[in-house]
């Protein structure tokens, strides 16, 4: 399960950052516009001379003060040449004709039409071969940069040894999937969009609003409280807060990618309406494509506009929580039809993303993030959406947790036989889980296993007769830093108690005197993990999230197993 989290002193943070001021950046991107640089000089009698209210877009050159610009994507106001990862390009410098004697007009010939030459479609840019061979990649909380202050500057900055030589957590990554985007009911049928809004979906009952939460201001709008390259943000630019840091941080490490992750635990509200039928799914994936890929964010507060986010996705990732039911209690749900609909989703989306691609060149990537359960897996059709996606992120942890009133393994990479689940419960470990997705159809080269950045505990736990409180009833959930439950590896690896790895799941688990019972992934587990995936032939590995092992020994652990 991938949750949201509503920051606490959410309005707070935001009057701060708004007084604060804000601004952005961004990479270069490789535009139409970029060809034209070469020309220099020979641009000049169609470039016009730069006007501060007129409309340009991609390809469009103008002269300024003695140099000649070319639009890297839409602007308006943005002065040529003042702003280092700005809309315009220098193209040239504006050349100073040598007169020449005007020689007598001769009297035209009549000049055949010249064709209209037909276009050439620009050739798509293959998918980044991963280093190692494999997608090693992490989830990025939207809202981490509040209570956990986590920004995505961290992932620039924070450096761990590999083979001897401090590297950056974002050279040990081949993808980002930022978490998270919300789909709404809007326009008579349903559409990314972007709104800041409180989220409900956690209060009990939840009210008609959940799950219809948002967080603009963190996406786009907001002051970090660092940056990736270390400079200020100017006030008046149109893409600030975590999209303009992710886009520097793409543009610092260029073997990186980052997808938009739709949805999670919390915001899978409208996809099963938003996939009944072909006009819905049109729809939806018709604007999630515009607003994240093609970059057309709303206009808020100066921020935004089209074309604002460019250059920031690489690809969507749909985390529908789930296809047939076992999500939040406020969803949509088809028990029927989400099974046959969701493979009809992926379709469009990659439809959709292709469409795009062929204008900007470039192929995005399609990826779903998937229950590891048999009935999760059951209530989709992994041999025929396959085919639609680049991978799946097998989410293998989460098995057992609070919810439940006995001690159990939260991400165990096998079953254990002294297990006192029974169905469906007693296959809840990544290899059975990964042996029924292989099963139902889905190529071990598109399965990417899960490793948890946290842990899930109980409290009111007593040692039993092994000693070590597993299998043990609990009296709910332990204590946590942000909930109930569950907590960090940063915490947990500091927390006092004994430890052990059980030997048929490969699971950490920990019991401290005060009857706290905690399991969860540390350097060791995720060490025999990555063997697992090695020898089981699969794609690569992905965690959640980044916060959550602020130091960067996890990430590096995976990166290294690879």
């Amino acid at each position: 399960m991938h949750y949201q989290k509503t920051a606490t002193g959410l309005i707070t943070a935001l009057v701060g950052a708004m007084l604060a001021g804000c601004g952005g950046g961004g990479a270069d991107q490789q535009t139409p516009a970029n060809k034209l640089l070469a020309q220099g000089a020979t641009l000049a009698d169609s470039c016009a001379a730069w006007v501060a209210n007129q409309v340009y877009t991609a390809g469009n050159c103008v002269s300024y003060q003695g140099k000649l610009y070319t639009a890297k994507w839409w602007t308006q106001g943005n002065v040529p040449g003042t702003e280092q990862w700005g809309p315009w390009a220098e193209s040239g410098v504006t050349p100073t004709p040598t007169p020449t004697p005007t020689p007598p007009t001769p009297t035209p010939t009549p000049t055949p039409p010249t064709p209209t030459p037909t276009p050439t479609p620009p050739t798509p840019t293959p998918t980044p071969t991963p280093i190692g061979g494999r997608e090693i990649g992490s989830y990025f909380a939207q809202w981490g940069v509040y209570g956990r202050g986590y920004e995505v500057a961290d992932i620039h900055t924070t450096k761990t040894p590999v083979n001897g030589v401090q590297t950056s957590v974002a050279d040990q990554l081949s993808f980002i999937n930022y978490a998270f985007g919300n789909v709404y009911a809007k326009n008579g049928g349903y559409e990314c969009d972007m709104v800041t809004r409180t989220e409900t979906g956690n209060e009990s009952p939840p009210p008609a609003s959940a799950g219809t939460g948002g967080d603009a201001f963190a996406d786009y709008q907001r002051q970090p409280a660092r940056t990736v390259d270390g400079k200020t943000i100017p006030w008046d630019a149109k893409l600030t807060g975590n999209f303009a840091q992710l886009k520097l941080l793409k543009a610092a490490h260029p073997n990186l990618r980052v997808f938009i992750s739709l949805g999670g635990w919390t915001w899978s509200k409208q996809f099963s309406a938003a996939a009944k039928t072909d006009a819905l799914r049109k729809q939806l994936a018709r604007s999630c494509v515009k607003q994240f890929i093609a970059g057309d964010l709303p206009l808020q507060d100066g921020r935004g506009g089209p074309g604002a986010a460019k250059g920031v996705f690489d690809g969507i990732d749909i985390d529908w929580e789930y296809p047939g039911g076992g999500g939040q209690p406020y969803n949509t749900v088809d028990t029927v039809n989400d099974k046959h609909n969701f493979t009809l989703l992926m379709a469009e989306f990659r439809a959709q993303l292709d469409a795009q691609g062929a204008i900007d060149g470039k192929r995005y990537a399609l990826t779903a993030a998937i229950g590891a359960g048999a009935e999760k897996i059951a209530q989709t059709e992994p041999a025929l959406y396959s085919q639609y996606m680049d991978w799946v992120n097998v989410m293998t942890y989460d098995f057992h947790g609070g919810w439940e009133n006995t001690t159990n393994f939260h991400s165990p990479l096998y079953h254990d036989p002294a297990d006192p689940a029974t169905g469906n419960l007693a296959k809840y470990n990544t290899h059975d889980g990964i042996s029924a997705l292989v099963a139902a159809g889905m190529p071990r080269n598109k399965i990417l296993l899960g490793v948890p950045f946290y842990g899930r505990g109980w409290k009111g736990v007593a040692a039993g007769p092994n000693g070590n409180g597993l299998y043990q009833a609990t009296a709910g959930g332990a204590a946590g830093t942000y909930e109930a439950g569950i907590d960090d590896y940063k915490v947990l690896k500091n927390k006092v108690g004994t430890r052990w790895y059980h030997p048929a799941t490969k699971q950490l688990f920990l019991l401290t005197s005060g009857g706290e019972w905690w399991s969860y992934d540390d350097e060791s587990v995720i060490g025999v993990k990555m063997q697992y995936m090695r020898d089981q032939g699969l794609r690569g590995a992905f965690s959640w999230e980044l916060d959550g092992d602020a130091s960067g020994a996890l990430t590096s652990e995976v990166w290294k197993g690879r």
